[in-house]
């Protein structure tokens, strides 16, 4: 039996007619989808007075980003970072200590840097990944509501961009990139010159995602759990397409792509900046219970 596709049929008695309504709930019009979506009760940010107390909590967030990314194996070397807009400062940012293992990262370590590369404060290792500042001090500028991002080079992520091309939408999951995710096809080294930086930005314009041709993922968001999740389902769409596209290419066919319209009405469920926060919230769950909370130290 075919899949229903997001316009279903109902009939009169002699015909049927097409109908608006959800694939995901029989019976219910687009319209009250949406609204239903809007109206639910998802779990928000905490709202802070105090822009210090808001540096503190948003401290233990990005560290606890950070041993996401071990967890998940998205370390390799001394490559990957991930950035957050300081709230005190917000011409500065968060990151990692160049040469820090992911999985060791604590809140007391992240070193704070300014719009000229400076450290200003930090832990004991005041060591800059100079391709971090460049991609990240770029974006940051940029994107004025961008409060984190991140980029690392995991293993499906990588492969997939070494294609030269975009995600197709052929799962639920990847409807979250529909139309929010390019390609920067451009690989000009490790990112040591401020230009680059630049061009990754004005690439990514408004979107979520980039894909970095012949380098890896770089996600965004208004939230560091936002982008972390955005960072971690993006490389397993990718994961998801290179198995697709080989299984499909064996069997002399090609994969399935979702229809725009049902394409674009998941997205409003699951592409939206509150279903990345709250999608991330059972990952930041497990990753503090597994370390006993020790990376807020």
């Amino acid at each position: 039996m075919a899949p229903p596709s997001a316009t279903n049929t109902e009939s009169n008695g002699s015909s049927t007619k097409p109908t608006a309504t959800a694939p995901h709930e029989p019976g219910l019009s687009e319209e009250k989808a949406k609204e239903k979506i809007a109206t639910s009760h998802w779990p928000r940010p905490p709202k802070f007075d105090d822009p210090y107390k808001e540096r503190a909590y948003l401290k233990g967030r990005l560290a606890a980003a950070f041993r996401i990314f071990g967890k998940y194996g998205f370390d390799e070397g001394v490559a990957g970072h991930i950035t957050m807009r300081d709230p005190v400062d917000p011409e500065t940012f968060w990151v990692n200590p160049f040469g820090v293992a992911f999985s060791l990262i604590k809140a007391s370590d992240l070193i704070l840097v300014s719009e000229e590369g400076e450290i200003l404060e930090g832990g004991p290792v005041r060591l800059l990944n100079t391709a971090a500042y460049m991609i990240h001090s770029a974006i940051h500028k940029a994107r004025p509501d961008v409060n984190a991002a991140a980029h690392s080079h995991s293993i499906y992520g990588r492969s997939f961009c070494s294609l030269g091309r975009k995600l197709d939408t052929i799962t639920q999951d990847s409807c979250a990139f529909h139309d929010d995710h390019v390609l920067y096809d451009s690989f000009n080294g490790i990112v040591l010159a401020e230009e680059e930086g630049k061009n990754i930005a004005k690439a990514l314009g408004n979107n979520k995602a980039a894909l970095l041709q012949n380098h890896g993922l770089l996600t965004v968001g208004g939230t560091v759990e936002e982008t972390v999740f955005w960072f971690v389902s993006m490389e397993r769409c990718c994961h998801a397409q290179l198995m697709a596209d080989a299984a499909a290419k064996g069997r002399g066919g090609e994969t399935v792509k979702i229809h725009e319209e049902d394409a674009k009405f998941t997205y409003e469920a699951i592409g939206t900046p509150k279903a990345g926060y709250f999608s991330a919230k059972p990952m930041f769950d497990v990753i503090h219970k597994e370390t006993g909370g020790d990376y807020l130290e």
